[in-house]
């Protein structure tokens, strides 16, 4: 398939119908037992806990060897890191991608489709058609979905009740929550804006009912900066302004030291947070303060995703047969989720795995079932958002102008440099654009 062929396949995080169609009428090739792959696989992953997943497949059986390699995660160089070891030749022969990115490598030519190789009555056949489009592109399967990744806030429930408010239900109800909060606490601030972290403005606009991108028959419409994201935008710049939450670089020495020290009292997080709430507020006496709560709405509850990982088989795969098998067993197997135990609290595609992971991880450092949150969290989550053929443009435009929010700049300006700097790349790229 020509490159921009494959970059025109619309990466719907919610298939359509016409997309699952077309995917559907591919045949199940799974080998028959005299068949079944043999030999020795690499695994890349930067996912915690992987590790022990890969051993317990190699204890599992004796056919399929799988040798684990810690990589660091994708912000931190690690998809460079992928994609020049596939240019290369070397790549693995199993790899992780967060959605966001999967189209990217794709339209680079960069990933194997799965179709034929995987047993599809076994495993896309019994997903959602939520997580089933996640993977697929231009009638292709091109990873299995891991988890499925709703937006959670997390809250000291603690300093909640000590300014007197409820957990926030709309976005109004969390503005006035963190007034409050910093009339008893002048220094604290209810949550923070991540200037590194693109993807959780893009899940905030997906919730308001932003649509980034979208394909008209060979066009990409571009729509970074549509009335929706102008909302959000708006609406986090006055919270900025108003200080109510902080411009702080998410994951960062800072941002942990503000947890620890009650500081920042809320997270704008997802459903695989947890652990690392936990690790950065453990040792500050905050044991079973932290809950898990819906995110704030417009006024209907609505969702959006933030993050998610699939498996997938890179190009130059020398045993990609074996890879398959061991993607079927990251993705479906109980075992697997057992293997991985406490190292994440991740809401998981396959039907029937979440379960499992809850009894895996333990979360009774936290104040209240975060599961159950999971559970209506995941429920509202707004259907008809698709990810672009290149989100390194966004991200890149987007996260550079933020950069800029402690010295005058504004979530607006963020917005819509990004939608230039896409619309400008895409073009660049061949490919036809409309905004």
């Amino acid at each position: 398939m020509k490159r921009r062929q494959l970059l025109l396949g619309a990466a719907s995080l919610v298939a359509s119908a016409a997309l699952i169609t077309a995917c559907g009428t591919t045949p199940s090739a799974t080998p028959t037992p005299a068949q079944e792959p043999t030999g020795t696989i690499t695994f890349w992953s930067s996912l915690a806990g992987m590790d022990k997943v890969a051993a317990a497949f190699n204890a599992s059986q004796n056919k399929i060897k799988v040798n684990f390699e810690t990589v660091p995660n994708g912000a931190s160089g690690g998809y460079a890191k992928l994609s020049t070891a596939i240019t290369a030749g070397n790549g693995p022969d199993v790899a992780t991608i967060e959605y966001p990115q999967l189209a990217q490598f794709v339209s680079n030519g960069q990933l194997q489709p799965l179709d034929g190789l995987i047993d599809k009555s076994a495993t896309l056949d019994k997903l959602s058609d939520q997580a089933r489009g996640s993977v697929q592109l231009g009638g292709k399967t091109y990873a299995l979905p891991y988890d499925t990744t709703p937006m959670v806030m997390w809250y000291r429930k603690d300093l909640l009740e000590k300014a007197g408010v409820e957990v926030p239900k709309t976005w109004d109800d969390f503005e006035k929550a963190g007034q409050r909060v910093k009339a008893v606490a002048p220094n604290a601030y209810l949550a923070s804006f991540y200037p590194n972290d693109p993807v959780v403005t893009a899940g905030l606009a997906w919730q308001a009912g932003a649509k980034w991108f979208s394909t008209e028959g060979d066009t990409w419409k571009i729509g970074v900066k549509d009335e929706a994201t102008q909302k959000v935008a708006n609406y986090w710049q006055k919270l900025i302004d108003e200080k109510i939450v902080k411009v702080e670089q998410s994951f960062s020495d800072k941002w942990s030291a503000d947890l620890a020290s009650s500081t920042v009292v809320g997270v704008l997080g997802a459903s695989w947070s947890a652990p690392g709430l936990q690790s950065r507020t453990k040792a500050n006496n905050q044991a079973g303060q932290w809950i898990a709560a819906e995110v704030p709405n417009w006024g209907t509850p609505s969702n959006g995703f933030l993050g998610g990982s699939s498996f997938n088989i890179p190009k130059g795969s020398k045993n990609p047969a074996a890879a398959a098998r061991f993607i079927e067993f990251l993705t479906t197997n109980p075992d697997a989720v057992k293997a991985r135990g406490s190292a994440g609290s991740a809401y998981l595609a396959f039907p029937g795995l979440t379960p499992v992971a809850k009894g895996a991880f333990d979360a009774s450092y936290f104040g209240n079932d975060i599961y159950a949150v999971f559970d209506k969290a995941f429920a509202s989550v707004r259907s008809g958002w698709q990810w672009g053929p290149n989100w390194d443009l966004t991200n890149t435009a987007m996260k550079d102008a933020f950069g800029k929010l402690t010295t005058g700049g504004t979530v607006k300006q963020g917005i819509e440099t990004a939608q230039t700097a896409t619309v400008g790349g895409l073009k660049q790229n061949g490919l036809s654009v409309k905004e």
